[in-house]
């Protein structure tokens, strides 16, 4: 006689009896597992942001602020694409016309040797896209208007408001949520600085001066963790963007060096994906959703 679970597992005659009855009982005994794991005690805290991991980010984001500010000095190799070879930028070039983002990983060195941070780690990429039809003042426009960047770069960004401005000078609050694996809600607030280098070019500089994960986003108990205390998906945010208009729009660049956890022993399955991937994921996101928020404009303010 033929049991339920033969003519599950066994479905066609493919698997037999014996095989399917084994993989029944793997199936119950991982069910098994999986609730005695739930109900035993849950992890020890994990630690929090250290001073020595503190300092290594801060190392780091001080070099890699010199090295900026050299390279704007000097007005040669705006963005990262102009240092490569020449048949390379001219492929790189042609691929941003054709509306793709090139995006690359950097790393900032002392000397010669790898800064290293105890307890994290430091992500740092760069991106480029181009806005074809787009003016330079459009494009700072769009970037400085963070009362509707939740707009602009949903679902990354939940809430945007100015708290205060000075003239190129603004301190806003970002609401970020990002998923892979797990879903991450964070309230955040930076400082951001905008510069006019000329008719045709400008950059900006942006530090994160708070960041705190939020637990139970969106219920009636939310409430925010203590900066540092918490799950470290993001411990520390710098940003730094370049712009010029040429070739019949706006080349857009955005280098961002960001600090995490350390991945703990044990939880590379949740927290792994998460913070090796989401910052390269999200600057290209960023990019993207910049190109085409500045085009909407443009096609808003074309068809008035």
């Amino acid at each position: 006689m033929e049991g339920p679970s033969d003519r599950w597992l066994a479905a066609g005659g493919r698997v037999s009896r014996r095989t399917g009855a084994a993989l029944l009982m793997i199936l119950l005994f991982g069910n098994w597992l999986a609730t005695r794991i739930s109900a035993a005690s849950p992890d020890p805290p994990l630690p929090k942001l250290q001073a020595d991991t503190l300092a290594a980010f801060e190392r780091y984001v001080r070099l890699t602020e010199e090295r900026n500010q050299a390279e704007l000095n000097s007005g040669k190799q705006l963005f990262w694409i102009d240092a490569l070879e020449e048949g390379q930028r001219e492929n790189a070039y042609a691929a941003l016309k054709n509306g793709e983002v090139q995006i690359r990983r950097l790393t900032t060195v002392d000397n010669g040797k790898a800064i290293n941070c105890p307890g994290g780690m430091i992500h740092h990429w760069v991106g480029v896209v181009f806005v074809p039809g787009a003016r330079l003042d459009g494009v700072l426009a769009l970037l400085e208007d963070y009362d509707h960047q939740a707009t602009y770069y949903a679902p990354d960004v939940e809430r945007s408001r100015i708290e205060w401005r000075d003239g190129e000078h603004f301190h806003v609050f970002l609401r970020f949520r990002r998923h892979k694996v797990i879903t991450v809600v964070l309230n955040t607030e930076h400082d951001i600085r905008y510069y006019r280098d000329g008719p045709t070019r400008a950059h900006s500089r942006s530090s994160a001066t708070r960041i705190a994960e939020v637990e139970n986003p969106g219920k009636s108990d939310e409430r925010e963790k203590p900066p540092g205390d918490d799950g470290g998906f993001l411990w520390g945010m710098e940003t730094w963007w370049r712009m010029e208009e040429r070739d019949g729009g706006v080349y857009v660049q955005s280098e961002v060096a960001s600090l995490t956890r350390d991945i703990p022993s044990g939880l590379g399955w949740m927290i792994g994906p998460f913070v090796n991937s989401i910052p390269k994921e999200t600057l290209a996101f960023t990019l993207e959703a910049t190109r085409k928020a500045v085009e909407a404009k443009r096609g808003v303010r074309a068809g008035s």
